[in-house]
């Protein structure tokens, strides 16, 4: 029994450096896999990193391209282009303003702040405000 057990273990202890080569080998395939998953993810994101700035540079030079068309050279067109803008909205407050004030003269106070007068003054302050946080984030004025 003795002479059985011995040669069991001798053979045993023989094959355990092979099994344990074995064992290394499929532990360092799986390790290798994973090296070459985190390098096609890390490269994916960079692929897609390259591509968000593309997109980027691509929205940077369309508003570069629309603003120089405002640009002409001469002065008074230049200017009169300028204000059309304020022009505009200065007009329409001044019409709202004309409205509001006949409103009220016409004992109509509950027509005075509406929740669509609160609505167009949301909108326009959002939007002035909005306009100048984006121009800042921009780098511009």
């Amino acid at each position: 029994m003795i002479t059985l057990l011995g040669s069991l273990l001798g053979f045993l202890s023989a094959a355990f450096p092979d099994f344990l080569k074995l064992f290394r080998d499929a532990q360092d395939r799986k390790h290798e896999l994973k090296i070459l998953e985190l390098q096609m993810q890390q490269q994916a994101q960079g692929h897609a990193n390259r591509l968000e700035e593309i997109q980027t540079q691509a929205d940077i030079a369309e508003s570069r391209a629309l603003y120089r068309t405002y640009n002409t050279g001469i002065r008074w067109v230049d200017a009169l282009n300028g204000t059309v803008r304020p022009v505009i909205a200065y007009a329409f407050f001044l019409l709202y303003a004309v409205v509001k004030a006949m409103q009220f003269s016409a004992d109509l106070p509950w027509l005075l702040w509406t929740e669509e007068d609160q609505a167009i003054f949301a909108g326009i302050i959002s939007f002035y405000f909005g306009q100048r946080a984006m121009s800042k984030m921009r780098g511009g004025k």
